[in-house]
């Protein structure tokens, strides 16, 4: 879980809110406006789904996965990546994958006015630091969602997220990413 500003200069990344039905479309645009050099995609889901603030990730892996997606996929509700594997998963999926475009998912703590924000940013994200882990980074972009407020107890506010809020986000976000993935095999098969 990340701990966000979104005060952030925005040309690094861009923000959507769960409730705007064309969240997926801005998703995938953006995605597309990251991968530059067209590389193939490969995406990592942080989280556990042993809190419920924190299995945003492993939820959108496994709503990927039930796509069947044409994408490798990483983290779901079965086999998730926590906090505690990500620097190990960060290496082990650079060794089987080298030259792909690794897009990194996680769920953030931020203001409370940023609840409901989904944030797609142009590097990777830093797992942990909602909850003070100081872990590496992992993805060449990321896509987090703001679940909770910051508090000084932020481990006890992932538990009181509602679940409402965590399955809107995970189906915008894993809507955006497969759309972005199809499109990719569509551009390749194409040509361009």
């Amino acid at each position: 879980m990340n701990d966000v500003s979104f005060s952030e200069n925005l040309s690094d990344g861009y923000s959507f809110s769960v409730f705007n039905g064309y969240a997926p479309t801005g998703i995938n645009e953006t995605l597309k406006r990251f991968n530059g050099k067209n590389l193939r995609p490969v995406i990592v889901c942080v989280g556990s789904d042993l809190v419920l603030g924190d299995s945003l990730g492993p939820l959108i892996g496994t709503m990927l996965k039930d796509r069947n997606l044409d994408a490798y996929v990483y983290g779901t509700l079965n086999f998730p990546i926590t906090a505690r594997e990500v620097e190990y998963a960060a290496n082990y999926i650079k060794l089987l994958h080298p030259d792909c475009f690794y897009i990194a998912v996680d769920a953030a703590v931020g203001n409370d006015d940023d609840v409901g924000l989904i944030k797609a940013v142009s590097k990777g994200i830093k797992p942990g630091l909602g909850v003070d882990k100081r872990l590496g980074v992992i993805g060449d972009c990321g896509i987090i969602g703001v679940v909770a407020g910051k508090s000084a107890g932020n481990y006890s506010l992932f538990n009181l997220t509602r679940l409402n809020l965590i399955y809107k986000m995970a189906e915008k976000i894993a809507a955006g990413i497969y759309d972005y993935v199809c499109g990719y095999k569509s551009d390749i098969s194409a040509g361009a």
